[in-house]
């Protein structure tokens, strides 16, 4: 299939969509909220909603984000979007595609994984707990949310990106097999994955033995995904996939070193049984899908926060944020964005 360029020369279409987002300039409103997760700890996630109150600068771990703490919400029948983080992440990790979400009228809700974050890794490796969570997320903005009644829950969305990438395939009605695990590292001994696997004494043969019987339900509340750098893609086979409906916009960074073609995404968008809106990224890698860095992050994880020379993150991410509304918007939104559906 012949790659379309489109966006000036920053990404390949696999086929050529439109490119028409509308940013709203409503102003956007941000809370923390704990959300009660059984017997253990309760889960740590960030709102951000369209509000008319004045933002101002705040904090936001390592970022600086321009929203108003603790506003109020306005619109009713808003569309939701769920995001899930890479691993070692937190909630915070997509701040800005948050931002713009709700800038363009929506509410984005994003969840810090427990036992997969910066701060606790101590669980990275039971998958299973993620997917889990995203759904314990949506409950709670449906149905405990102090604003979840200007919600419609017919119209909800999630990001995910790598492990979050996982998690959103899974939501979406993907079942992955990670028996493949233990062959793939055999045959791709020098991928990240597979080292770390090693490094860490972990028998890659045996990475599902644990998983619950349920580990891998899906969440038909879901209706539309984004997902970006998806980690262990390679594990969904075509049957895995054959109950994912939903439309998918799926992301590549032609640079991933942690996660190279065609094992990953290409292995994705040919089992699926409906094409995605295919995403190829020019010169970026794996770590471009995170907002750009503050200067204290540099300091801290210069990693993630390095370039490929010539990459402009800060220019990318506009046009990826972009894209990423322009997406929900035509597969979420049947009315204008916040206005009541006819009775």
């Amino acid at each position: 299939m012949v790659l379309v360029r489109y966006l000036f020369p920053v990404f390949f279409f696999v086929t050529a969509i439109p490119f028409a987002a509308e940013i709203r300039s409503s102003n956007v409103g941000f809370a923390e909220v704990q959300i009660a997760n059984g017997s253990e700890a309760p889960l740590t996630a960030g709102i951000w909603y369209p509000t008319d109150a004045q933002p101002r600068r705040n904090e936001l771990g390592l970022f600086t984000q321009v929203v108003a703490l603790g506003a109020p919400v306005v619109g009713r029948n808003l569309p939701l979007v769920v995001l899930s983080h890479g691993g070692g992440g937190s909630y915070q990790s997509h701040y800005d595609t948050a931002l713009a979400l709700a800038h363009a009228g929506f509410v984005a809700a994003a969840v810090s994984h427990a036992g997969d974050t910066y701060e606790d890794q101590s669980k990275v490796l039971q998958l299973w707990r993620r997917p889990r969570q995203l759904r314990i997320l949506v409950t709670y903005m449906m149905h405990d949310w102090a604003e979840h009644d200007r919600l419609d829950a017919n119209r909800v969305g999630a990001f995910g990106f790598s492990n979050g990438g996982f998690a959103v395939l899974v939501t979406a009605g993907g079942v992955p097999d990670l028996e493949k695990t233990g062959p793939f590292c055999h045959h791709h001994v020098d991928q990240d994955l597979c080292r770390a696997l090693k490094q860490a004494e972990v028998d890659a043969s045996h990475l599902g033995d644990n998983a619950p019987e349920d580990a891998w339900v899906s969440d038909p509340r879901v209706k539309a995904v984004v997902i970006a750098a998806p980690a262990f893609a390679f594990a969904f086979s075509r049957a895995g996939l054959k109950n994912v409906h939903v439309p998918i916009q799926l992301w590549r960074a032609a640079n991933d070193r942690h996660q190279p073609t065609p094992d990953y995404e290409e292995a994705l968008r040919h089992n699926l049984p409906r094409s995605p809106e295919y995403v190829v990224v020019p010169g970026a890698g794996h770590y471009d899908f995170l907002p750009p860095c503050s200067a204290r992050m540099i300091a801290i994880v210069p990693l993630i926060c390095r370039a490929r020379s010539g990459f402009d993150r800060a220019r990318f991410h506009e046009r990826f944020n972009s894209a990423i509304v322009r997406f929900f918007t035509a597969n979420l939104n049947e009315f204008p964005l916040g206005q009541a559906k006819p009775l």
